[in-house]
């Protein structure tokens, strides 16, 4: 499937070009995750794009926040000192409609989330980061979330009742498994493995990838692909960075952002079939009844919890894009 994604229109005249970018044939993109991981092969490919089209352009790529932590570096887009980055979940404090990807069963496959990006509910997203200085230009993939435990298979909500499932300190998503009949369980990752080892706590939810690199199959007997949460990544630039460049630059680095996409969509899909094949033998793995799973989550769409953090306008729009009525 294949969408026509948007390119936010640029807030600041382009005639206001900041001096210590006025020669600027250099783009730095930030990301807090390691060399080898899947954001690494996304800028490599959009490197590879855009050097291709703007031979004068060297894409330099920092790994592993070398450029400074990711809120530091979501700051320095709009003051200037820094270009591009590739975030995710730090997002939110910059622009809090970024957190409607903490609304459960929002998304059923990445071809919602490609729709979602080629819908007014983007553009809004989009107009957040007004006033910031930084520009949304694509929103690229990162993953669903599915649930291990060493208990049952989860295939209908009433599955998770009095089960305890570790989650991240984030409140919405402690509400989302208390609410689906879960005993949430805030932990930090450094302690999982040694949590289920020890039964501290039942089972986790993190992405598939999350549960081979862990090797959590050693201390689980359950995957099911409940695809509860999904969060993509946010390849932004700043303004004034994007000011500073050409017109050719400019609107050639943003449509390869967007262009690039669908690509780190089709990586992203390839990459769960491979790990699921590989842990086939390892854990057992079922699908979920996920129209029952989303009819359960659906009251927290109107929680004051979500509500108040991302904005009613987000959650409506993004709601009638996706048909969630």
């Amino acid at each position: 499937m294949s969408f026509q994604f948007r390119l936010p229109a640029l807030a600041v005249s382009c005639a206001a070009l900041l001096p210590v970018f006025a020669q600027a044939q250099v783009l730095q993109i930030n990301s807090s995750l390691p060399d080898g991981s899947f954001a690494h092969a996304f800028l490599l490919e959009f490197k590879e794009r855009v050097e291709a089209e703007l031979p004068d352009m060297d894409v330099q790529i920092f790994m592993g926040n070398t450029l400074g932590s990711e809120e530091d570096v979501l700051q320095g887009l709009g003051f200037g000192t820094h270009h591009a980055s590739l975030s995710a979940s730090a997002v939110v404090q910059i622009n809090p409609r970024a957190a409607v990807f903490d609304l459960p069963y929002l998304f059923e496959n990445r071809d919602m989330v490609q729709e979602f990006a080629a819908s007014p509910a983007f553009d809004l997203l989009a107009e957040g980061f007004e006033g910031r200085g930084i520009v949304l230009s694509a929103l690229w993939d990162n993953g669903f979330r599915v649930i291990t435990n060493n208990v049952r298979p989860i295939v209908i909500p009433a599955d998770l009742e009095g089960l305890k499932i570790r989650t991240p300190t984030s409140r919405q998503r402690v509400a989302m498994f208390n609410t689906l009949g879960a005993n949430a369980t805030p932990l930090s990752f450094g302690e999982v493995y040694s949590g289920l080892d020890q039964g501290v706590i039942d089972g986790q939810e993190n992405p598939a990838q999350v549960a081979e690199s862990a090797r959590l199959y050693e201390v689980q007997d359950y995957m099911s692909l409940s695809n509860h949460v999904y969060l993509p990544t946010f390849m932004l630039f700043g303004q004034p960075w994007l000011n500073a460049q050409t017109d050719e630059v400019r609107e050639t680095v943003l449509r390869i952002a967007a262009e690039t996409a669908p690509w780190t969509f089709n990586w992203g899909e390839e990459t769960d079939a491979r790990v699921l094949e590989e842990l086939a033998d390892k854990i057992a793995i079922n699908e979920i009844d996920f129209e029952a799973f989303q009819a359960a989550a659906l009251p927290l769409y109107d929680d004051p919890l979500f509500t108040d953090a991302i904005g009613p306008e987000m959650i409506t729009v993004t709601r009638e894009v996706l048909g969630l009525n």
